[in-house]
């Protein structure tokens, strides 16, 4: 008989709490159902760190049908009896791991897996999900929607805050960051672009598949597959980085000037905040219809129609900001938007507009009550950590230090920061911390108190 057959719920809970071994020993422990997050509690899990994604995925637009393999290399983080997955709908056919049939079981967005051996803390161990379905599109808590999206032509796969759960097994916080392989096989006529670099494509029966490659780590919330019809455009950015572009065909004259900015913005950005971080680099514009927001998906941001400057400055300078250092937690946000969005500001400082100072102080004079709503290193919850104040008065945050340090100071605060934690993750304490050992000198106490954690709004500046 199969041991892939599904446990009983009672059984597995029983099981997963006293930790006993196939063999009835008891030499570990489960894995956690969550990593505490403190506006996503569930998102992520405990005992395991992910090395790598292989993905291969079938869709069909038509029918709105996905069929999924997941192969997922883990280390074990501790002595493990089973782990928890992340996996949001989709029904699952089979689950090995180490090549032996594993037992599991289904409550909410988890998917508990109960290997045949016990894994021992440090042991690198391959897990492989077969599933299929309809994947779902997911609700944020500020109403949004991301998770799986069907299209005008196809699909279009997007993950922030957790929408990447539904379309793939996973470690789906951002702390656990991976590489990744993705194919993914559509119907001859349709394109399917994803992260990283293009490695493959082969057609057979009607149907042709797509393999791309991300060699630097990722979190599983920037990941993306777009399914559709699109123009692909090829070129090359500062020092031959690889250029890749997809647009859907109605996008593609409004995006033709602005997308041929990306050199140039990417070389003004690497200037600003140090090498860029990745291997290639480029866009994916969809119909406004169907994305309604942009996104920074790693190496490829996605776009609502086409993107204006200033957009696509800010998701471009998520590359450094956001994939590249990634947030420890959600209610470090600020980390990612705030950085994006004073971007902006010094693109505009840089090109004849607005001096940086001048925005900040528009800003603080301005009748937008919203950015003092909350403290953008402490939002009020799940459904804000998207909100003004994380932007904004992120951004405002950044514009003091440079107040306090100078200009000088104040660059090497920012491509240092972007060097240290170099395909890694971080939090605010850690940025803090960082910003006062780069300026010794200097007091940075009521900026922390007043701008990054303090309620309402500041005294005058």
């Amino acid at each position: 008989m199969s041991r892939s057959v599904r446990l009983v719920p009672a059984l597995a809970a029983v099981l997963a709490l006293t930790g006993t071994a196939c063999d009835g020993g008891v030499r570990g422990t489960p894995g956690g159902p969550g990593v505490h997050d403190p506006y996503f509690p569930r998102a992520g899990n405990g005992g395991y760190d992910v090395t790598h994604y292989a993905l291969t995925l079938d869709y069909t637009p038509a029918g709105r049908r996905l069929t999924g393999r997941a192969v997922i290399t883990a280390r074990a983080t501790q002595d493990l009896t089973a782990f928890d997955l992340d996996l949001d709908g989709l029904d699952v056919g089979s689950v090995t791991v180490e090549g032996r049939d594993a037992r599991w079981n289904r409550a909410g967005q988890e998917l508990t897996v109960r290997p045949h051996d016990d894994l021992r803390d440090g042991e690198t161990f391959t897990t492989t999900v077969r599933y299929s379905g309809t994947p779902r599109t997911l609700t944020d808590p500020d109403g949004s929607e991301e998770g799986w999206l069907p299209t005008a032509d196809g699909a279009l796969g997007l993950g922030e805050p957790v929408g990447s759960m539904a379309w793939f097994p996973g470690n789906h916080h951002p702390s656990d960051k991976a590489t990744y392989d993705i194919t993914v096989t559509v119907p001859d006529g349709l394109q399917a672009v994803s992260n990283g670099e293009l490695t493959g494509r082969s057609s057979k029966g009607g149907r042709t598949a797509y393999t791309w490659h991300t060699a630097q780590p990722m979190a599983s919330y920037v990941a993306t597959v777009a399914v559709g019809r699109y123009d692909i455009g090829r070129g090359t950015g500062p020092h031959g980085l690889p250029l890749l572009t997809a647009v859907d065909p109605e996008q593609a004259k409004a995006s033709e000037d602005v997308l041929a900015r990306i050199p140039e913005i990417l070389d003004w950005e690497e200037s600003n905040f140090g090498p860029y971080p990745f291997s290639s680099a480029g866009a994916v514009v969809d119909r406004p219809g169907d994305v309604r927001y942009a996104l920074e998906t790693q190496t490829r941001p996605v776009f609502p129609g086409a993107p204006d400057t200033g957009t696509l400055v800010h998701e471009l300078a998520h590359q450094w900001y956001g994939d590249s250092v990634t947030p420890r937690s959600w209610r470090d946000m600020w980390l990612n938007e705030g950085f994006a969005t004073y971007a902006e500001w010094l693109y505009q400082e840089d090109h004849g507009g607005r001096s940086a100072q001048q925005t900040f102080t528009d800003l603080y004079d301005g009748d937008d009550d919203a950015i003092w709503d909350f403290p953008p290193a402490r939002p009020s919850g799940a459904a804000h950590i998207s909100g003004s104040p994380v932007y904004e008065r992120g951004a405002m945050v950044l514009q003091k230090i440079r107040q306090k340090t100078g200009d000088d100071t104040f660059h090497d605060i920012i491509q240092g920061w972007a060097a240290a934690h170099r395909h890694g993750t971080a939090d605010t304490a850690q940025f803090t911390a960082y910003v006062e050992r780069k300026a010794p000198d200097k007091d940075f106490g009521g900026i922390w108190r007043d701008w990054l954690y303090g309620d309402g709004r500041p005294g005058r500046p």
